[in-house]
């Protein structure tokens, strides 16, 4: 569930305690459930990381970069159900690995934690960081892709524009919760060709873009019923109480107040409308 809001509230909730900390130790915990196989292997990684400081912690699209004193980063991508706590993680059997922290005389730990161990671990040289993860490989940030850069990439592909903005290669960030927040607020067709949107459309579209994702920053994202989202403090997010059509097939949309919210699939995604405001 992951996405842009909730990785940046999980690199804002780490980052104050973890920046200028050193890793004394790295370690995997004893879970049973399916494993997560770091890159590189896991006693090599642990031996090249244990000892390095930890300079600085940012959010690439939707990975977690810790960049280490060596010029190496280690890249943590959540995906699914992953979570980066400083507290006790929800549960012990869903806990993959710890870091041992000390920043001055404070000893604290780290935890990754994954219900369904579908996150990954990687580290990287400045120059396998750029092979992968460079500027050629991850389309613009959300928070930050320019109008311009919208019409530039959109008029370039057919796909209905939800599909497209779950595509990272051509906006980074953005997955299929706040795509349809984003769309509905832009009064824009789920269902709408790429290259048929028209300026005036581009214009709200850039707007409600920042103006969803920021707003589900300031409220730590979105805790869905299955309560798996949590920040840092292992608290659940506030975002979910503002959806307007996310998750609320068959109910009146609370924007006009005349339709009801109508669920389609798409690239194998739920997307969630109204009729009425999304013409």
């Amino acid at each position: 569930m992951p996405e842009l809001p909730e990785v940046e509230t999980m690199v804002r909730g780490i980052r104050k305690a973890v920046e200028g900390a050193r890793i004394v130790s790295f370690k995997r915990s004893a879970c049973k459930c399916k494993p997560i196989s770091p890159t590189p292997e896991f006693s090599q990684l642990a031996k090249r990381i244990t000892g390095l400081k930890i300079c600085a912690v940012t959010r690439l699209a939707k990975r977690i970069v810790m960049q280490l004193e060596n010029e190496d980063s280690l890249v943590i991508e959540p995906r699914m159900t992953g979570l980066m706590l400083l507290a006790d993680p929800p549960s012990v059997e869903h806990l993959r690995f710890c870091w041992e922290l000390k920043q001055g005389r404070k000893q604290f730990d780290l935890f990754f934690w994954d219900r369904r161990g579908l996150g990954t671990l990687k580290l990287y040289s400045p120059e396998e960081f750029e092979q992968q993860l460079g500027e050629n490989k991850l389309g613009p940030d959300a928070l930050v892709i320019t109008q311009k850069q919208w019409q530039q990439r959109l008029k370039k592909t057919s796909r209905p524009i939800k599909v497209a903005m779950l595509d990272q290669k051509l906006v980074a960030g953005i997955g299929n919760l706040y795509a349809s927040e984003i769309l509905h607020l832009a009064q824009i067709s789920p269902l709408q060709p790429c290259d048929d949107i028209s300026e005036s459309q581009l214009n709200k579209l850039s707007k409600a873009v920042r103006q969803i994702l920021n707003k589900a920053i300031k409220h730590e994202g979105s805790t869905l019923s299955d309560g798996t989202y949590r920040n840092a403090l292992n608290q659940a997010g506030g975002y979910q109480n503002m959806h307007r059509v996310y998750g609320k097939e068959s109910q009146i949309c609370p924007t006009c107040g005349n339709a009801t919210i109508t669920r389609i699939v798409q690239a194998q995604r739920s997307t969630f409308f109204c009729s009425n405001c999304q013409p």
